[in-house]
């Protein structure tokens, strides 16, 4: 079992920053799969970045964020990061952080996740 609490959200006006941190605690000896989704109002859950704990091997979801968002961790400090810069209003939504130590399977697909933070909301306004 591993615990995720999100900070770092906020209000923000296009074009600004913001950094997302992830805290993971309890079972922190597993090599993670971890991840950050984001879900705006009526819309799926969706992936954003994806990175290998271990390695901190990463993936982006596509153009939508690739070049603005950019995902990191600190394994001293068990914490997961998002760098979001060039924010834009479309990019306003509840942010989630995600781990697996599943393998298989789409990197940024929620059903590999079984552990979940509570979310951080991020609101860009134009």
């Amino acid at each position: 079992q591993v615990q995720l609490v999100e900070s770092g959200g906020g209000s923000v006006q296009a074009g600004g920053s913001l950094r997302l941190s992830c805290t993971f605690s309890g079972n922190t000896d597993s090599n993670y799969y971890m991840a950050w989704f984001r879900q705006a109002p009526g819309k799926e859950r969706e992936g954003v970045a994806h990175i290998y704990f271990l390695t901190g091997s990463t993936y982006y979801a596509g153009d939508s964020v690739k070049g603005r968002f950019t995902i990191s961790r600190d394994s001293a400090k068990n914490t997961l990061y998002l760098q979001m810069n060039s924010l834009k209003p479309e990019d306003t939504a509840m942010y989630y952080c995600a781990a697996t130590t599943r393998y298989s399977g789409y990197v940024l697909s929620r059903q590999r996740y079984n552990f979940w933070g509570q979310g951080t909301q991020v609101t860009v306004s134009s």
